[in-house]
């Protein structure tokens, strides 16, 4: 049922994105599925990318693959799971990468929603709304 989860991972959120692995680990066990490691890196506007060096921007993406490799690493999945970086809007990103391996699920971490989510919305709102696949989201795992 579950053959490809998709796992979007928040370097800066260690803690639940572990709670998030244990969850897709279950399941991907479960249903002898294989898990996908995606991260996005934040797409910088136009108008300031050309202000930006390019050495900088390929450590940035340097950075994030080492961070992600590391993690997956950390969490026993260094030769299971496969690791992806990718870069633009996250909930685009994850969208757009979802519909192009076909996941069957996408598992993902939330938090409590702040002032800026109610007027813009959360990442994870956006997946939920647009994924054509189901998506589980994992409430305050941060804790």
């Amino acid at each position: 049922m579950f053959k490809t989860i998709l796992v979007p991972i928040d370097i800066a959120h260690a803690q639940a994105n572990a709670a998030t692995i244990e969850i897709a680990r279950g399941l991907a066990a479960a249903h002898d599925g294989k898990l996908v490691l995606l991260n996005v890196i934040e797409a910088i506007p136009t108008f300031a990318a050309a202000q930006i060096p390019a050495e900088i921007h390929d450590k940035v993406r340097s950075d994030a693959v080492d961070a992600l490799n590391a993690f997956a690493a950390e969490q026993g999945l260094a030769d299971s799971a496969k690791t992806v970086v990718r870069e633009g809007h996250p909930a685009r990103a994850i969208l757009d990468y979802a519909n192009e391996i076909g996941v069957n699920l996408i598992v993902m971490a939330s938090h409590d929603p702040g002032p800026s989510d109610y007027l813009l919305g959360s990442v994870a709102g956006r997946v939920v709304r647009h994924a054509h696949c189901s998506v589980l989201v994992a409430r305050n795992l941060d804790r």
